[in-house]
């Protein structure tokens, strides 16, 4: 399923959302224009979970903000701000723009972490918004499940356009996240080795959740 919007209006521009975008796509853009020195970039600014926890000074710290601002592809790139888009102007105008900018980072750190802990021997770079975007997703679980998800829905050869509440889509979508990670465990893969951190998203997801009634009170918006 791919969401194509939400059919939930917003009562404020969401600034925030639309500066996490903009700040994702221009680092991106500028990652590309380093050429050779991208794999150092990359190897100072991302989260290697080994070098995290067997080397761990004040850079290890600060990858863990500065590696949600890094994308692998465009393709990376474009899901993530989409769903970042769809999702996150309600969230925002839910909790209010400097609430809402600390509740991201925070879930993305989390998220970080999880992958930490469960991949502690991976050597492997991890970057990405999806952690941060997962927390995102938790909260709107919890504050919008009756709001309609416009999706497109693939069958074969043939796609369709249908309204799903928000608590089924989102429901599926931990699912899946659950599905795949453990299916890479059972085939004796590693979650998060085959390019993608599937308990990242899982971790993110949860920690929107838990750490929602730290930010959001009806009708205080900061």
């Amino acid at each position: 399923m791919i969401p194509l919007r939400d059919e939930n209006p917003t009562r404020t521009f969401s600034f925030v959302t639309v500066a996490l975008i903009i700040l994702n796509s221009i680092i991106f853009f500028y990652e590309l224009s380093l050429g050779n020195l991208l794999e150092t970039a990359i190897r100072r600014f991302t989260i290697i979970p080994h070098d995290f926890i067997n080397y761990l000074n004040l850079s290890q710290f600060f990858s863990l903000i500065s590696s949600m601002f890094l994308h692998g592809s465009f393709l990376h790139l474009a899901g993530n701000m989409f769903y970042l888009w769809i999702f996150g102007n309600n969230i925002e105008d839910a909790l209010g723009h400097l609430k809402f900018l600390t509740y991201y980072l925070l879930c993305g750190i989390s998220a970080s972490l999880v992958h930490i802990l469960t991949q502690p021997h991976s050597i492997l770079p991890t970057i990405g918004a999806s952690g941060a975007i997962a927390g995102i997703l938790g909260a709107y679980f919890i504050l919008f499940p009756r709001a309609k998800i416009l999706t497109l829905l693939p069958f074969f050869y043939f796609f369709r356009i249908v309204r799903v509440p928000a608590f089924f889509f989102l429901g599926l979508w931990i699912v899946l996240q659950a599905f795949f990670g453990l299916t890479a465990s059972a085939i004796g893969g590693v979650p998060g080795e085959g390019g993608i951190a599937w308990l990242a998203h899982i971790g993110g997801f949860l920690a929107g959740i838990l750490f929602l009634p730290l930010f959001y009170r009806r009708n205080k918006r900061i």
